[in-house]
């Protein structure tokens, strides 16, 4: 085996808790801090109660409020270039109705 690819382990690594809580493990850092432990846990608790970490919640919220506003600005556009093809779609002609007009045409252009 290789010699030095190994990290360094620490058998006394603190790990503490935004709880307050303190306990030692094993690990490759020397100390760590943590957001839960088994202390504060809900699910050992049995309180129900709100995990936020970081604003994570807070920026999820936010991200759909703006993407919320942003398809219901796509939606009035849709309707309205909807709305607006509607109106200017023209209903097509027949066959016989073109050959009318074309007759006519005629006539008044051999009657000048």
């Amino acid at each position: 085996m290789k010699q030095g690819v190994h990290p360094k382990w620490f058998e006394d690594c603190k790990v503490t808790c935004s709880c307050g809580n303190s306990f030692v493990i094993g690990s490759i850092q020397e100390s760590m801090q943590i957001d839960i432990c088994d202390k504060c846990h809900p699910f050992f608790t049995g309180e129900v109660k709100f995990v936020d970490r970081q604003g994570r919640v807070d920026r999820f919220l936010s991200k759909m409020k703006v993407a919320q506003a942003h398809q219901q600005k796509q939606t009035k556009q849709q309707s309205k270039l909807k709305k607006q093809s509607q109106d200017d779609q023209v209903d097509p002609k027949s066959y016989r109705e073109l050959l009318r007009d074309q007759q006519s045409s005629l006539r008044k252009s051999t009657a000048q």
